[in-house]
């Protein structure tokens, strides 16, 4: 066992953001589509754009997701490769 538990910190911080359904559907959306922006999102989800852009800042805080914008709109991506193997690896994808 290793007593050098401070070193996990930031992956556990991801793992608490990504154990929220709307953000982890988030998450595997933007996997999906490579990027996805916040009008996209709403409109699968089904949720206010509000809702959806508290998620995306909660996301883009723990380093998860990047936007890039272009004009009015903010297209986002996954930054990490350790997530997109972490949700890979959880959600069976087909």
């Amino acid at each position: 066992m290793d007593a050098d538990y401070i070193k996990y910190s930031e992956i556990t911080e991801i793992l608490k953001v990504l154990a929220h359904p709307i953000r982890l559907c988030i998450v595997k959306g933007i996997l999906d589509q490579g990027q996805c922006n916040v009008s996209h999102m709403q409109t699968c989800l089904k949720i206010p754009q509000s809702t959806v852009s508290q998620h995306l800042q909660k996301l883009r805080y723990a380093g998860v997701i990047e936007g890039n914008r272009k004009g009015l709109e903010v297209n986002y991506k996954i930054t990490d490769e350790r997530i997109i193997k972490l949700i890979n690896s959880i959600l069976i994808l087909s």
